[in-house]
């Protein structure tokens, strides 16, 4: 069976009976809420779960092509026996109220383009080999930029996590939450627009075997992140039924679709 093929409604189980990870309870909150918001707004469909870990730490690679991401993914997530700690914009620590539960979650904050931008992955080396938590990145770095919502090109933050820390990397994607809430920019009309179909599905992890040991190199990383949207895009192109833009990946800094090239310049 492939895995679109196992794509499926979500099953009517319990949180209690899904998730017996320790958390705060703020984030039996969110996942509450994520349960009771996605089911209105999108008709899920749900794959792989079985690939995520029930302990230990693990690095979540996912796509990024919306605002509306986190619920989506994070529902699938917890669902799957784990509570999500995602790397995220610093910003969303300073609203009121969304900063308070980003905290309270173990959420890990990224200073973009500061020199505190470092610290996101040291904390979340800590969250994956101290505490033993899932920890979900999205390589690409921010939502998407490309006009056909594929992944585009990314940072190798993921990959030097990944050689630093040795945990297993699983990768999923999910395809549909830009219908729901827009791309880069909130479009809340498309909530008055019905249902939309939302995929989500997961794939057994990475084999990194043969890095294994290996410098962190530029060339290195650059490989892995290759290694990684590669097969985020080859997911994402399952699902659609697609073959992805023979020109390659899209660059948001050049406004074009790069070739074979993965990683955009520092």
């Amino acid at each position: 069976m492939s895995n679109v093929s196992a794509l499926r409604a979500p099953e009517r189980r319990s949180l209690r009976a899904a998730n017996r990870e320790p958390s705060h309870w703020a984030y039996r909150v969110i996942a509450h809420f994520a349960r009771l918001v996605n089911p209105l707004v999108s008709r899920r469909r749900w794959a792989g779960q079985e690939h995520i870990p029930k302990t230990g730490g693990v690095i979540l690679v996912a796509n990024h092509t919306s605002n509306y991401d986190p619920l989506a993914l994070g529902e699938f997530i917890i669902w799957a026996g784990r509570w999500p700690r995602f790397l995220g914009k610093s910003e969303i620590w300073n609203v009121p109220g969304l900063g308070w539960f980003a905290r309270k979650c173990e959420q890990i904050p990224v200073f973009r383009n500061t020199d505190r931008a470092i610290n996101s992955l040291v904390h979340a080396e800590e969250a994956l080999l101290t505490k033993h938590h899932a920890v979900a990145i999205y390589p690409e770095g921010t939502i998407t930029a490309d006009p056909d919502v594929w992944p585009m090109t990314g940072r190798r933050g993921a990959a030097q996590l990944a050689l630093k820390t040795g945990v297993p990397v699983v990768p999923l994607v999910a395809v549909g939450p830009h219908r729901v809430l827009g791309q880069k920019n909130l479009e809340f009309g498309k909530l008055l627009g019905g249902r939309k179909p939302v995929s989500v599905m997961a794939r057994p992890a990475l084999d990194l075997s043969a890095y294994e040991g290996a410098e962190p190199t530029k060339e290195v990383l650059d490989d892995i992140t290759e290694l990684i949207l590669d097969t985020l895009t080859e997911m994402v192109a399952e699902i659609r039924g697609e073959q992805p833009p023979p020109e390659g990946r899209y660059d948001m800094r050049l406004g074009r679709r790069v070739g074979d090239g993965a990683v955009r310049p520092e």
